[in-house]
C-alpha cells in the first residue's frame, strides 16, 4: 500500500503515547475504499481510546503528527480521536477528545496550548466516517471493526452525509470534482442504499442520473481519477448542483 511505511509509523509511535488507553486504529476513506490519489487525496484515521488521554500525550502526539504530515500526500492526514462508549452504542452528534487536518495545521502551530484544549467536541462527520468503517475500514492496529463500532442508524447517516453536501450551489464552483461526485453519491445511498467512493458515487451517477450531466459527470470522474483539477462551466456546475440538491431533497422526505 501507498504511504504503507507512514502508517506503520503512526501506529507505533501512537501505541508508544496512548499506551493501554489506545484501543485501535482504523483506515477509512478513499485509501480503503480503493481509490487513493497522492494529488487529491488525504490519509484518513480513527482512533479509538478508552476513557480519555491527558492534554500531555495530546500534546505529544500532536508533535508528532505534524511532523509526520509533512510525509503525506499533499492534502495531509485527516485523523479524529474517538472514546470507545461512543462509537458502540453509537451517539450521534458523535463526541470526539481531538481531530487534525491540514485546514488546523497553522492554529496548533501557532497556539498548541489552545489548540489541544479547545480541539475537541461532537463532529456529524463521524457518523458518515463509521460507516465508511464498518463498509470498507481497514484495521491497522487493535480490536476488530465489529467489536467496536455499532452500525450508523440510517438517519443520522443521511443527516451527516446531507450536512456535507448542503452548501453545494455555493462550493460547486470552488470545488467541483469533490462536490460533483459527493452528491452522486448522496443519491445513489438515498436511492439503493449503497455507500460508495467518490469514484463509484461518478460511475453510479453516469449510470443512474439524468443524460443532460453525463458528460460533467464524467468530466468529473476522470479529473479525479488523474488527479488534476476541473474546469467547470459555472452555469452548468451551478444547475446541476440545483437540481441534485431538490433531488436529494426529495429523496430525505
Amino acid at each position: 500500500m501507498l504511504y504503507q511505511s507512514i502508517l506503520d509509523e503512526i501506529v507505533e509511535q501512537s501505541k508508544q503515547i496512548f499506551g493501554e488507553e489506545l484501543i485501535g486504529i482504523y483506515l477509512h476513506g478513499s485509501m480503503a475504499m480503493g481509490c487513493f490519489h497522492a494529488n487529491i487525496s488525504d490519509i484518513d484515521l480513527i482512533f479509538v481510546i478508552t476513557d480519555g488521554i491527558t492534554d500531555t500525550q495530546k500534546l505529544q502526539f500532536m508533535n508528532y503528527i505534524v511532523d509526520v504530515n509533512q510525509l503525506a500526500p499533499s492534502k495531509g492526514i485527516e485523523l479524529s480521536i474517538v472514546k470507545q462508549k461512543y462509537c458502540k452504542p453509537f451517539v450521534y452528534p458523535t463526541p470526539f477528545e481531538l481531530h487534525f487536518s491540514n485546514a488546523h495545521k497553522h492554529w496548533f502551530a501557532d497556539n498548541p496550548t489552545d489548540y489541544i484544549q479547545r480541539m475537541n467536541g461532537t463532529d456529524k462527520d463521524l457518523a458518515a466516517h463509521f460507516k465508511v468503517i464498518k463498509s470498507y475500514g481497514i484495521v491497522l492496529y487493535g480490536a476488530e471493526i465489529n467489536d467496536i463500532f455499532a452500525d450508523v442508524p440510517r438517519n443520522d447517516y443521511i443527516d451527516s452525509i446531507w450536512n456535507d453536501i448542503s452548501e453545494a450551489e455555493e462550493e460547486i464552483i470552488e470545488n467541483p470534482v469533490y462536490i460533483i461526485l459527493n452528491l452522486c453519491r448522496v443519491a445513489a445511498f438515498l436511492k439503493h442504499d449503497l455507500v460508495l467512493s467518490k469514484k463509484q458515487g461518478g460511475e453510479w451517477g453516469v449510470n443512474h442520473l439524468s443524460s443532460k450531466y453525463h458528460v460533467l459527470i464524467s468530466n468529473a470522474l476522470q479529473s479525479y481519477i488523474d488527479g488534476k483539477d476541473m474546469e467547470i462551466d459555472n452555469r452548468e456546475g451551478q444547475e446541476f448542483a440545483d437540481d441534485m440538491i431538490s433531488l436529494i431533497k426529495t429523496m430525505m422526505r
